[in-house]
């Protein structure tokens, strides 16, 4: 099938009215739209996503999604099978509204009704962080509306709510919640941009919804309240001391490991498959490790190679060798429509404050070639991303430079780790996605 990669501006879709109602988990919300072709792409994905069994790829502030109707069998199987993902590994269903997922929570059963079906252990969590990079584990009812293969045989399901216009539009408008794992091909590094899905998909599904970088960069933290002590199972966007400072959660404990696990089920996404991995074999020197030796790469067969290297916070250009610069790659403005985003605390932040900025306009460091003349057959050549120093950066660049690397042909990738032992649970949720994308670790 042909594959449409279709633009859209957030900030041209129309005008949101909040209704703040005391006592509400969230604001309730609702859009005006304005008419244009950004509005009638968005509408030709939302009935894609109504009337057939293709999923549509989207733009969160996480990473993108690859989303299909949760309530049926034959659209969540086609997630699967474009991804070629583990029938055993759940998803994550994302709503656009608080109604929506107490619909799901519900189920079928109208017998038995209570207007609030929301466990009170999320409450502090929804009120602080929805929408936003947040996944819940909830419990699925018996007469579940849910198809079964959202949950991969599970009794529970994980739910968020996006911080992005574009994906919350989109699911109003298709009227249905959708399961939205990662866009990218099953253990790809995930994608950040819409070339990203087009690389890892084209041809599988018909629609990219391009709406430009991921604000963050990495995936949802996710997190269980049923269990006692509450658990994260996966690191991402909301640290631990931020849930910890939110009643019921002072004693969250961390359930997840670095490597993969092994577990007959995952309770949540990343815990049991190999993830994030380019082509290329990736060895990740931890935080504080020094840059590697001539002795290292030659270990690796470096005559006649290429070599991917990434930096973060103290390695020196083409890890310090004398080279001659052959290709400069220069940072380059992204071409986001909005302005940029608003990083203060979300304690601060209206819930919906940020929709339309959920594009940033941000440097994205592209690679160096760099000629290492130390053999006479033939060169080394080093290709060099130097992401910065902040979690932050390195976080919303990784994914991106672990597949330009790829582009460029390297053989090997040589990653400058950083610490994720001071409290920064971004920089623990890179460290994870690059602890399960390497092959050595140094």
């Amino acid at each position: 099938m042909e594959t449409n990669t279709l633009p859209v501006d957030s900030s041209r879709l129309g005008h949101i009215k909040l209704n703040q109602r005391p006592n509400a988990l969230i604001d309730e919300w609702s859009i005006d739209f304005e008419e244009g072709t950004d509005l009638k792409s968005l509408q030709r994905a939302a009935q894609e996503l109504r009337d057939t069994n293709t999923p549509v790829a989207f733009p969160t502030e996480t990473v993108y999604g690859l989303g299909a109707d949760a309530t049926r069998s034959d659209a969540v199987r086609a997630i699967f099978a474009a991804k070629g993902r583990p029938a055993d590994n759940p998803l994550i269903v994302h709503v656009w509204s608080i109604q929506q997922l107490q619909e799901l929570l519900l189920g079928r059963n109208t017998t038995d009704r209570h207007p609030n079906s929301i466990p009170k252990i999320y409450e502090p969590l929804i009120r602080r962080f929805w929408p936003g990079p947040l996944t819940i584990i909830l419990p699925n009812p018996e007469s579940s509306f849910l198809a079964p293969e959202v949950t991969a045989g599970l009794s529970t399901f994980g739910a968020r709510m996006p911080r992005s216009i574009l994906a919350l539009a989109l699911i109003r408008l298709a009227g249905v919640p959708l399961a939205a794992p990662s866009a990218n091909a099953s253990t790809r590094p995930s994608p950040t941009a819409a070339e990203h899905v087009k690389d890892d998909l084209d041809g599988r599904i018909h629609t990219i919804i391009d709406g430009g970088p991921c604000e963050v960069g990495v995936e949802s933290t996710v997190v269980d309240g049923l269990s006692s002590p509450p658990t994260i199972l996966r690191p991402g966007g909301i640290t631990v001391e931020q849930l910890r400072q939110c009643p019921g959660w002072e004693n969250v404990v961390v359930g997840y490991k670095d490597e993969q696990e092994g577990v007959s089920r995952p309770r949540a996404p990343g815990m049991k498959y190999r993830h994030y991995s380019p082509k290329a074999k990736v060895v990740l020197y931890e935080g504080g490790a020094k840059a590697p030796k001539m002795g290292d790469l030659l270990t690796y067969g470096a005559e006649g190679k290429t070599f991917g290297v990434i930096r973060t916070m103290a390695w020196p250009a083409a890890l310090g060798f004398p080279a001659e610069i052959i290709e400069n790659g220069e940072s380059e403005c992204t071409n986001g429509t909005s302005s940029p985003a608003d990083h203060s605390p979300p304690e601060t932040q209206s819930h919906f404050s940020n929709l339309f900025r959920n594009v940033l306009q941000h440097s994205v460091p592209h690679a160096k070639q760099h000629r290492l003349s130390v053999f006479e057959s033939k060169p080394i050549d080093i290709w060099d991303i130097n992401l910065g120093s902040s979690s932050e950066d390195v976080a919303r660049g990784l994914f991106s430079a672990l597949r330009e690397l790829d582009q460029k042909g390297t053989d090997v990738i040589y990653v400058e780790g950083i610490d994720d032992q001071v409290g920064d649970d971004i920089a623990a949720a890179v460290m994870n996605r690059l602890r399960k994308a390497a092959e050595i670790k140094m």
